[in-house]
């Protein structure tokens, strides 16, 4: 079959290709809507597919297989369909827009041996996912992903030391073909090969194990799964490791949809910092659902500076008082709500509350001020106490929590998150994710899983150097492409490379005072966190105009030039129709210029802040301005080394 048939052309003679003899080997093409971007199929002993753009291959054929201790060897198509879909999906949290487009072509193969494979193919990404359709029980004892950029191809790779981790990895620069067996990485990860950027990771993940990847030594990549659990251990109050595995990586009950393996295509970087393939292919909420109780916000965060405020009558600490203190924080700036880290109560009991806590009375009094309290827990904990824990947080008022420690994504552990999900939607709670694997769609399926971490974030500058601009402009085009990451911005006590020191009771972080603020445009969390300390807060009220007005979630996004791990500059349109520029770089100085097209008629008052002067030395140095703009301007943005910029335009 000619691989430029169209879509209509391949449903018109697919049932004469069923018609040739069962050896014979079978091609189908799948077209995106805008012919840009196509996939060529292959059956034969396997399944191969091939990646091509305006008719350039991208990738080399690349082998898919899946295989269960009851479906038959062998895929012999019985029934192919393939169509086109478009549409409009409204996420009940708005993420990078209110409204995403959903346009794709598709392909459906039914194999004798009882499963399905499905493909979707969109202007910016592919994706394929198996079907199982037995009724029966069985075990999935293998399933083969590749993807085969090619030995010269370049990689981003979040390499691990094994599946028990909590995915909080650089990104190492690799060559392809150097990536061999004992290379493990964590998803999602980035290959450049033929002027293309190709972003790898999975969606719709339920009853099954994440996916991680190895490479070949030879310029392929396949997929490795953590098998199912054996045998468990608990050790401490919130780990539980893995002592021994099955030889399958899941078992299933029946019929049963497998997650989505994406393929994001991007031929510039900012093209990815609007995909949202993850949320396109995540599985649609159960019918009937209401999540019209879900409120995105930003959030007061105690654990990155251990309550160490100062410059108050009491003695600060994990007490009424000082959480009290919070709240008032967060109520002056109209911020929603506080979060209540680690020590709140007894890790290995939430009903044994900290002596000098009392959460019924903190929730009543930020109920008075209009802040809801968010409460951390263990997942361990959470797990033994899940349901009585939860009918008291709802009985409290609570408004979420944030799990943590999982820090694993076997199929054990997926069935995990997903109970968690359903059962905080039940009580009106929101989900953070902490010590988590990377987002694969819940935003879709359960709305109230607002945030994730599975990144190297803000955290870890109260102990290292790591979180520096290179890795904190790699993040947005990497981890964050695969959906909302708690990376916890704000610092306030800003250095240069040459002076920075890991302080955990009063964190500093690298880069300028504007790059930090620049993370609230350019990094997506429905719950986003101000990780400082009140005090620094209160002293800098200039920055708190921009912290106080800054939104959690925006109904539009539009990258205006970006180069990953260089530079990134991008636009967000806020719910009230107020535009935010964010631009940061890493610690090379620069001058950027952008147009400002995208704002629509009328004149703006455009509100910067900016790198000072000096802020090359004294990276807490910046200035701020007041200008007119419009949609003939040109915006020249200056940065220091680590800097950053942001503006917000509001329509006059």
């Amino acid at each position: 079959m000619n691989k430029n048939m169209t879509n209509k052309a391949i449903m018109m003679m697919a049932g004469c290709i069923l018609a040739l003899p069962a050896l014979a080997q079978k091609k189908y093409t799948i077209n995106a809507p805008d012919k840009t971007l196509s996939v060529q199929v292959t059956v034969s002993d396997s399944i191969y597919y091939q990646v091509m753009r305006n008719g350039n291959v991208l990738t080399e054929a690349a082998a898919l297989s899946f295989t269960t201790d009851q479906n038959a060897a062998g895929f012999r198509v019985s029934k192919a369909m393939a169509g086109t879909h478009s549409g409009i999906l409204t996420p009940v949290v708005w993420q990078k827009a209110k409204t995403i487009a959903d346009d794709y072509s598709s392909l459906r193969l039914d194999f004798s041996n009882k499963l399905s494979m499905e493909w979707r193919v969109y202007k910016n990404g592919i994706a394929w996912r198996w079907i199982n359709n037995l009724a029966k029980a069985c075990k999935v004892t293998d399933e083969l992903a590749t993807l085969n950029p090619g030995p010269e191809a370049r990689a981003w790779y979040p390499q691990e030391d094994g599946f028990f981790s909590h995915n909080e990895r650089q990104y190492r620069k690799y060559r392809v073909g150097d990536i061999d067996a004992g290379k493990l990485a964590s998803l999602p990860v980035l290959f450049e090969t033929k002027g293309a950027k190709l972003l790898l990771t999975e969606s719709g993940l339920f009853n099954y194990a994440g996916m991680w990847v190895q490479g070949d030594g030879k310029g392929s990549i396949r997929g490795v799964f953590p098998h199912y659990p054996r045998e468990k251990k608990i050790e401490g109050d919130r780990s539980e490791l893995v002592v021994s595995r099955e030889d399958f990586i899941a078992k299933i009950k029946g019929p049963q949809n497998f997650p989505w393996r994406i393929v994001m295509v991007a031929k510039d970087d900012g093209e990815l910092l609007t995909n949202q393939l993850p949320y396109l292919l995540g599985t649609p909420p159960a019918p009937g659902s209401d999540y019209s109780w879900v409120k995105p916000g930003k959030v007061q965060w105690d654990w990155w500076h251990y309550n160490n405020i100062y410059n108050v009558n009491f003695r600060a600490g994990i007490n009424n008082d000082t959480y009290k203190y919070y709240i008032d924080f967060a109520a002056k700036y109209h911020l929603e709500y506080v979060l209540l880290d680690e020590g709140w109560c007894d890790t290995r009991d939430l009903f044994k509350q900290s002596k000098h806590i009392n959460i019924e009375e903190l929730a009543a009094y930020a109920h008075s001020r209009n802040v809801g309290l968010l409460l951390w827990t263990s997942w361990l904990v959470l797990d033994q106490q899940l349901d009585r824990a939860l009918d008291q947080f709802e009985k409290w008022g609570i408004k979420g929590i944030k799990v943590d420690f999982m820090q694993r994504d076997d199929q054990d552990m997926v069935n995990y998150y997903e109970k968690v999900s359903k059962a905080a939607a039940s009580h009106k709670l929101m989900v953070d994710f902490h010590g988590a694997c990377k987002p694969t769609g819940w935003s879709r399926t359960y709305p109230n899983v607002m945030t994730s971490e599975g990144v190297l974030g803000n955290e870890i500058s109260k102990f290292s150097d790591v979180i520096d601009p290179e890795h904190t402009l790699t993040i947005p085009f990497i981890r964050m492409a695969a959906g909302p990451m708690d990376f916890t911005p704000g610092g306030m006590l800003n250095v240069q490379k040459n002076a920075f020191a890991a302080q955990p009771a009063e964190p500093m972080t690298l880069g300028t005072r504007c790059n930090q603020m620049a993370m609230y445009v350019m990094y997506e969390s429905p719950l986003q966190m101000l990780c400082d300390i009140p005090t620094h807060y209160y002293r800098e009220p200039e920055c708190m105009e921009f912290l106080q007005a800054v939104p959690a979630v925006w109904q539009q996004t539009i990258p205006l030039t970006a180069a990953i791990g260089e530079y990134a500059a991008i636009a967000r349109q806020a719910a009230n129709g107020d535009w935010f520029i964010g631009a940061m770089t890493n610690w090379t100085a620069r001058e950027i210029t952008v147009d400002l097209s995208f704002l629509g008629d009328g004149k703006y008052k455009m509100h910067i802040w900016k790198d000072g002067l000096n802020a090359d030395r004294k990276a807490k140095d910046f200035a701020m301005d007041t200008i007119e703009a419009d949609k003939s301007s040109a915006l020249t943005i200056k940065m220091a080394p680590g800097g950053g910029y942001v503006a917000r335009l509001v329509k006059e």
